[in-house]
């Protein structure tokens, strides 16, 4: 009987033992100030509509960045017009862009997040490679350059419309997600778009947390964006995606 006993009580002695173990990371680590929460917390900034994330701020810098290289890359598309799908691509990609970017100042001057006015380096490289590049070569760089720097854009406007405690940013992320959809499918139209090449280019990439500009200080007064508009006197046939049902969020 008494080893019976002592046995019983080793056996829940070990149970014990083990749910304590189980139980001392979860609240450890839910404990710690270096979780994602306390991050998220700290790289936000309150707004009266409501809290403003590094994510956030670093989607309206990509947009704005996406609209100073791709507008110009599509107006070349349709000078050059060496088939009616390039022209058409090229003629969505400055109506779009023309479009999103009006949305982006917009939302960025209510938020006070400074936009650049220019593309990066890797993108005017970019626009310097197509402008080098002719017949099928272009066709084929346009498309694919074009097409992976969308889906990029495309992925991060997925996670800010998910994750997103901003009104403002929320509408815009739903807005950009329909034109750059749009831009997609069309740039697919062309025919040159290499899919196994976007699939491995996606399985070797890391993503890194974004950091998102800082937000201008009361004695800074951040530059004003230029619109992004196309120039030249172009006509063009395509009209920009009719922005979200939803209504712009005042305050």
């Amino acid at each position: 009987m008494l080893r019976r006993i002592n046995g019983t009580a080793l056996i829940i002695a070990a149970l014990v033992a083990t749910l304590g173990a189980l139980a001392y990371p979860v609240w450890s680590y839910s404990d710690r100030s270096g979780t994602g929460e306390a991050n998220l917390n700290a790289s936000s900034v309150a707004t009266q509509w409501g809290p403003l994330s590094a994510t956030d701020r670093d989607f309206l810098v990509k947009v704005r960045l996406a609209g100073l290289w791709e507008l110009p890359a599509g107006q070349q598309a349709i000078e050059r017009a060496p088939s009616e799908a390039m022209k058409a691509a090229g003629d969505h990609l400055v109506v779009g862009h023309t479009d999103l970017d009006r949305r982006a100042r917009d939302v960025a001057a209510k938020l006070g997040v400074e936009l650049p006015n220019q593309p990066t380096e890797v993108q005017q490289g970019w626009l310097r490679e197509l402008t080098a590049a002719s017949g099928e070569e272009y066709e084929r760089k346009f498309s694919n350059l074009l097409r992976a720097a969308h889906g990029k854009v495309f992925a991060l406007i997925a996670e800010v419309r998910h994750t997103t405690r901003n009104a403002l940013i929320r509408q815009l992320a739903s807005d950009a997600n329909q034109t750059v959809l749009d831009h997609i499918t069309m740039l697919e139209r062309t025919g040159f778009v290499d899919f196994d090449g976007l699939a491995r280019e996606a399985a070797g990439s890391s993503t890194a947390s974004p950091s998102g500009p800082p937000m201008s200080s009361g004695g800074n007064v951040p530059q004003v964006p230029v619109p992004v508009t196309p120039s030249g006197d172009q006509s063009f046939t395509s009209r920009p995606v009719p922005p979200t049902m939803e209504p712009l969020p005042q305050p």
